[in-house]
């Protein structure tokens, strides 16, 4: 492929995986907590939370990177804080994972809480009889039943890492080597004369990996059906 892809483009690529796999493996404590308090808890303000969850898919992605900038900014509230211990979002590629992390979560977190929902809650009372607490039932009878589920959602959000682009270049920009993954490498290559060939072989790459996550997902998930219907 080395072969194929410019030096240019392969690091485009390299970097897509990158910051997909980090922001993806990242999103996950989190996702897989939130996922099971939407899915089980009772309480004040998860309306709420669910929303919040939500809110990346319905917002256009600018709006969201300019939150993040707003927020992880080296002047942002939460930048400021996390740049005295040399922890640096704005115009990085770990930026970049952040984006991608924030735009992917709620396909992880609804993947998840759809397989948590769907195991039948007498299988984890009858463990609690047996003597083991909730943490024993979680992950001797619920964990192993919504692991299928848990990797669906990683699926879906790996592939929305890899597609992000509005988010990302609104919160670290467009910088080669640095933040620039295929979306943006696309987009670039389009507004320069001559590089419509290296944006189709990007495009192509991108399709790619898109149906091959689609596929892998829809597998993952009859895997759940068949798990939890036997």
């Amino acid at each position: 492929m080395t072969g194929w892809l410019t030096p240019e483009e392969w690091q485009a690529l390299r970097l897509s995986l990158l910051v997909a796999t980090t922001g993806t493996l990242a999103s996950l404590p989190l996702g897989l907590g939130v996922a099971y308090l939407l899915a089980r808890g009772r309480f004040w303000g998860r309306t709420l939370l669910d929303m919040a969850v939500h809110l990346p898919l319905v917002l256009p992605p600018v709006v969201t990177g300019y939150l993040l900038l707003l927020a992880f900014g080296r002047r942002g509230p939460v930048g400021s804080v996390l740049a005295e211990f040399g922890i640096v979002f704005a115009f990085r590629w770990t930026g970049a994972a952040l984006a991608c992390a924030v735009m992917g979560f709620p396909l992880l977190v609804r993947a998840i809480r759809l397989s948590i929902e769907a195991v039948d809650g007498k299988l984890e009372q009858a463990a609690a009889t047996l003597g083991a607490n909730p943490v024993q039932v979680f992950a001797r009878v619920t964990l192993p039943l919504i692991l299928p589920g848990i990797l669906a959602g990683l699926v879906l959000c790996f592939a929305k890492a890899m597609g992000e682009f509005g988010a990302t270049i609104t919160f670290v920009s467009n910088i080669p080597g640095e933040t620039q993954t295929l979306p943006s490498a696309i987009y670039t290559l389009t507004q320069v004369p001559g590089g419509e060939a290296g944006a189709m072989r990007l495009t192509l790459i991108s399709i790619a990996v898109s149906m091959a996550a689609l596929v892998l997902s829809e597998l993952l998930a009859r895997g759940v059906a068949r798990r939890l219907a036997a």
